[in-house]
């Protein structure tokens, strides 16, 4: 299936029934713990997603203008977060998307999005877009898995969905990657320039023709995220390391592991 035909294709993209659940039962009350909606809506990247879509949208007037959350927030209507979150599709660990483990991707998702912000943090760069981006930047792992059922079984034996070499594997396959249609999502929901290109060069940051720090910025979170979630050693890890994103970037091994905020030992399933 070339690109344009996996675009056309149906985007319904599954949240996680516990967030769902519990961002319903904030939102009946009169007046919500904005900040506890903040923080539910910053776990989900479907939810985040739909967002930041209505929030670009041109209702507002503000398109592509709005790259955060509680930027989001600031615009909708307690209605319009009731509406989006009830009618958002839930999904389940094994039959929501065919070959993937949902709850394994919505933990990395969420990792990536605090290690993106972390570096960001270090490097000068908005760390508001640098969540986003990490938060949404596998939305296309999905699309691409519902789109090609038949080969996701034998290749996913050969490189998991989380694994470091996965977007090379589906270039090389598909003649795209994840990072490739999470942009081209992220662009039809008219988000930030700034956030298109970080997903759309994540995989290689030096493809743009004018070097997007924040692509390197998610590139290395990601490394990070799945490297975790392969579990790979110190040694594995100085091998995989991508040096030259980091070096452009001002950051060693070192220095990115430091960066890391996630109590690893506090994961679940």
């Amino acid at each position: 299936m070339d690109f344009t035909t996996l675009l056309a294709l149906p985007t319904e993209l599954p949240s996680q029934p516990r967030a769902v659940a519990l961002l319903m039962n904030e939102l009946k009350h009169e007046e919500p713990n904005l900040r506890r909606v903040n923080q539910l809506f910053g776990t989900d990247p479907a939810l985040a997603a739909r967002l930041l879509e209505q929030a670009n949208s041109p209702a507002f007037a503000l398109q592509g203008q709005i790259a955060g959350i509680s930027e989001a927030l600031a615009l909708l209507g307690v209605a319009q977060l009731r509406s989006l979150v009830n009618t958002a599709p839930l999904g389940t660990t094994s039959r929501s998307v065919p070959g993937m483990n949902m709850q394994h991707f919505w933990r990395y998702s969420l990792n990536t999005a605090k290690l993106a912000r972390s570096l960001a943090g270090s490097v000068q760069q908005s760390q508001v877009a640098a969540y986003t981006a990490g938060l949404l930047h596998g939305l296309g792992e999905i699309l691409i898995h519902r789109a090609h059922p038949e080969k996701m079984e034998s290749f996913n034996a050969l490189a998991p969905p989380l694994d470091i070499r996965r977007g090379k594997l589906e270039q090389r396959l598909f003649g795209y990657c994840y990072g490739r249609v999470s942009a081209a999502l992220a662009r039809r929901w008219q988000l930030p320039q700034l956030v298109v290109d970080a997903l759309n060069y994540q995989h290689a940051p030096f493809d743009n023709r004018a070097y997007e720090p924040l692509a390197g910025v998610v590139h290395l979170a990601s490394w990070r995220a799945r490297a975790r979630e392969a579990g790979l050693t110190d040694k594995e890890m100085a091998v995989t390391f991508p040096a030259e994103v980091g070096l452009a970037l001002g950051l060693d091994i070192d220095m990115v592991l430091r960066q890391d905020p996630i109590d690893w030992l506090a994961r679940h399933g």
